[in-house]
């Protein structure tokens, strides 16, 4: 590991090249929040501006779901009734989860039919399920997430209502993340404090399973695992994964980006924040 004053100036010199990358990408705003569980180095740039936290707020949930398999409300194995019809956060009113802008339409081909947790978890994160994220947010309860959340201390995370919720969503009531708040979240998984090593596995398992890698794998070494959470709807962007480089401790990375809704390379920018954070913690290794 580099000494104090190798990383003070790394430091400096990966925030200019962050900065670079944001006014060279065309993004209205870039934050990137780096954890590294095994010096315990951290980067923040921009790191505590908030987002519209998209689907990457199904990280919070999963915790929250596994919080309640923790303290016995729930077994992975429970099974729930699949239905599709939600209450808004605004008024009350109910709505669906419309198919056509659900990634996942499995899910939907079993209204009627039950599904497990288990099931519903790995569709929320795998293929972000729309459908599934509020069913378990519905069988949980948003106020029994929200002290799952808060329990553990961590901030940077709001989560004020379920998925595709159009209603809230006109009268300014939305998720939001910073990308210090989303890394604290995933440095407590990888480090496996999240309720019990058993069930912090679980949840990385999960979270290895994602099928969307054009973000932070497209950045990596071919073959670099990677378990993570993408966001992304008209203006916003987002990846906020842990990455297992070989013979070494896994980092949290976090990038965070918002667009004007015309501008394209959002993938490719975050695959370049990525691969930025990994050539320079490999120099760091090196220094």
């Amino acid at each position: 590991m580099a000494d104090a004053g190798t990383t003070s100036q790394s430091t400096t010199d990966l925030d200019s090249r962050f900065a670079e990358l944001e006014a060279k990408s065309r993004a209205r705003a870039l934050a990137v929040s780096i954890d590294d569980l095994g010096s315990g180095y951290e980067f923040h740039h921009n790191a505590d501006r908030w987002f519209h936290a998209a689907s990457t707020i199904k990280i919070a949930i999963l915790l929250g779901v596994f919080g309640a398999v923790f303290r016995g409300e729930l077994l992975p194995q429970s099974r729930v009734h699949v239905r599709n019809r939600f209450l808004s956060a605004y008024d009350g009113s109910p709505f669906r989860v419309r198919l056509d802008r659900d990634a996942n339409p499995d899910v939907h081909r079993e209204v009627g039919r039950t599904l497990r947790v288990s099931e519903l978890a790995e569709a929320m994160i795998t293929t972000s399920s729309n459908l599934a994220t509020n069913l378990l947010l519905d069988l949980v309860g948003i106020d029994a997430l929200r002290a799952t959340i808060t329990g553990f201390g961590l901030a940077g995370v709001e989560l004020v209502r379920g998925v595709e919720d159009d209603l809230a969503f006109e009268h300014g009531i939305n998720n939001r993340v910073t990308s210090r708040g989303l890394a604290a979240m995933l440095r407590l998984i990888g480090e496996e404090r999240a309720f019990s090593p058993e069930l912090s596995r679980q949840m990385l398992d999960i979270l290895h399973g994602q099928h969307f890698k054009s973000g932070i794998p497209a950045g990596l070494p071919r073959g670099t695992r990677v378990a993570h959470k993408t966001g992304e709807i008209s203006t916003i962007a987002h990846d906020a994964g842990l990455v297992y480089p070989r013979n070494r401790q896994p980092y949290a990375i976090v990038v965070l980006t918002e667009w004007a809704p015309e501008t394209g390379g959002r993938s490719a920018t975050i695959a370049a924040a990525s691969y930025i954070a990994w050539s320079s913690l490999a120099r760091e290794s090196h220094g």
